[in-house]
């Protein structure tokens, strides 16, 4: 079994940084060919002599594997000491012991999804002899799981490599940690982050997790520098059990299917996360069952594209059906769709029914792919929610031809009211950008009157922020000035909060179903949780009544009062979710 997926092709015209140059690289048996920024540099092995200059090797889509380049080294240098582990010997695999002793240290940055990456990592590392710190100090090697949607997102990362600069040349000059970037910074940037980020050692893509235990043996070495972005058509890491960040937590995030086809022309993620490419149903069934028997309340369902999902393999347990197969209607896509395979709705169906007592949420989804099918399932099902992401982006029309959405303004308006009208109480959260290429103060102003007319419970709001390699950074101009996208983006801002305080506040005095995670910070007394349609909810236990509610409990309750972005609530009693949803059938 390899530690890399069979088949690396390359996605598109992606850059490339740099590359090992095939059987050149292995002509003298004491060295390796590296091609760098500039000029070819030699990589010798391993001895007491002074290091030389710091030398890179970086692997891609048009260069050979990591596991090409591990054999042939293996086979050259084999007088040399040389601590490179082998390719058949997979990192993550029991026996495989390459960390003992030495500890990580973890920073996650951005979404959801690089939650879950990290997790998965966590697994790759800890089967391969590795053990997790919370103390920076105590680090052998030191992760940033970064994000590269937006530039802020990216000078966060900058400031902390600038501190482990500090740390590994002033604070632990003799016992200097490695440090490696991954995510998806590390792939859009990985020539930056080598060439002049000299604190960084490790730079890995999300399609390369498998070999992090291998790049870590060749940094410590005599590589120095080294990484792996190779994007993978199939990488779903399906037979990784992720290790949980929070061991107390009563929610987890489980990743289905990864990447993205909509080349929506702001966004950088078909680059760094590639195609899309789902999970065999029977995994995800499978490790949902695990979660429901170590008593995880909640799952959420985790994609790029998520409602995307297409399954094309031979289930032992499931066969394919036409379920969910057709687009929104008036929505269209500007790529080719594949037909046929398991699609989302079926998913869902086959996941909510492992546990009645189990939440299942989803993030994040495209306007495109809610089939009535969908719909109609998530009514039907108590405990799939009824909290739907809608990400619109723009109000208006003309913007989202711009952005390569494959909408309009009034399909996305038809299709919330469709989904009101199946949905009793159903609650809708979105995205939007601000200032994108070329907006006008007229087509702003259709995103407030849009947010107006839908009345989003939850929004998340951004100014634009141009990235390379993008549809729009090809093709159109950043012209919107700063101070008018800040101007724009705290009007759809303060819209938000006053449609969403409203809304809340008509939730005063109505019953609402809390899944209880934990106490909150400031007060180990006042309980909190998420209801539903995903509303925070602080909850206080009425006086002199011990309900002995802990996490994973749910709890009904009375809401007594409400903002824009969370709800005060006493408890009633606690109860089941089947329970509830028999007292309360319209509440789903």
């Amino acid at each position: 079994m390899s530690f890399l997926p069979k088949h690396h092709r390359p996605l598109g015209k992606l850059a490339r940084y740099a590359r090992y140059t095939g059987a050149e690289a292995f002509s003298n048996p004491r060295c390796t060919k590296v091609v760098g920024a500039s000029s070819p540099v030699t990589l010798r092995a391993h001895s007491t002599e002074a290091q030389p200059k710091k030398k890179i090797l970086v692997f891609d889509n048009k260069s050979p594997n990591l596991q090409d380049f591990i054999r042939a080294s293996s086979n050259q240098l084999s007088g040399a000491t040389v601590n490179i582990p082998q390719p058949e010997a997979v990192p993550y695999l029991p026996q495989v012991n390459y960390g003992a002793g030495s500890k990580y240290f973890i920073e996650v940055y951005g979404c959801q999804m690089n939650v879950n990456d990290t997790e998965i990592l966590m697994g790759i590392l800890n089967q391969a002899g590795y053990s997790r710190t919370h103390e920076l100090e105590d680090a052998d090697v030191i992760f940033l799981v970064t994000c590269s949607i937006r530039e802020n997102a990216e000078n966060k990362i900058y400031q902390r490599l600038n501190y482990f600069k500090h740390l590994k040349t002033k604070k632990r000059p003799t016992r200097p940690p490695l440090v490696g970037v991954l995510g998806c910074m590390a792939e859009r940037l990985k020539g930056k982050l080598l060439e002049q980020e000299k604190v960084v050692d490790i730079v890995c893509g999300p399609d390369a997790y498998r070999s992090i235990p291998h790049l870590i043996s060749m940094a410590e070495t005599s590589i120095q520098q080294v990484a792996n972005v190779i994007l993978s058509a199939d990488e779903t890491y399906a037979d990784i059990m992720p290790v949980r960040l929070n061991d107390n937590s009563v929610s987890v995030h489980l990743s289905i299917m990864r990447g993205c086809n909509n080349m929506c022309s702001y966004c950088i993620v078909p680059f760094t996360r590639g195609t899309e490419r789902s999970r065999p149903i029977d995994s995800i069934v499978d490790e949902v069952r695990k979660l429901s028997d170590q008593g995880i309340k909640e799952v959420i369902l985790l994609g790029q594209n998520v409602n995307s999902y297409r399954d094309t393999s031979e289930s032992k347990i499931f066969a394919t059906s036409t379920i969910g197969q057709d687009l929104s209607r008036g929505f269209k896509t500007i790529y080719k769709r594949k037909e046929g395979g398991r699609r989302f709705a079926e998913l869902i169906d086959r996941v909510s029914e492992i546990d009645p007592e189990m939440r299942i949420r989803f993030t994040s989804p495209h306007p495109k792919d809610f089939p009535d099918d969908l719909l109609w399932l998530i009514k039907e099902k108590p405990n799939v929610c009824s909290n739907i992401h809608m990400p619109a982006q723009s109000g208006n029309t003309e913007v989202l031809d711009r952005m390569r959405r494959g909408y309009s303004r009034e399909a996305y308006l038809d299709l919330v009211s469709r989904i009101r009208g199946v949905i009793p109480g159903v609650t809708l959260s979105s995205d939007f950008i601000t200032g994108f290429c070329h907006e006008t103060e007229e087509e702003h102003r259709d995103t407030v009157t849009l947010m107006e007319q839908v009345k989003y419970d939850m929004a998340y709001m951004f100014a634009y922020s141009m990235r390379e390699k993008t549809h729009a950074h090809r093709k159109m101009i950043d012209d919107v000035p700063d101070d008018v996208k800040s101007r724009r983006l705290q009007e759809i801002i303060e819209t938000f909060h006053r449609n969403a305080r409203e809304k809340n506040q008509a939730l005063i005095g109505k019953p609402q179903l809390v899944l209880v995670e934990g106490t909150t910070k400031r007060n180990a007394n006042m309980l909190q949780g998420r209801d539903d349609g995903n509303h925070k909810v602080f909850i206080e236990i009425p006086a002199g009544q011990d309900m002995n509610i802990k996490p994973g409990d749910y709890v009904k309750v009375i809401t007594q009062a409400a903002s824009a972005t969370s709800l005060s609530a006493l408890a009633v009693e606690k109860t089941t979710l089947a329970e509830y949803a028999r007292q309360h059938p319209t509440a789903n």
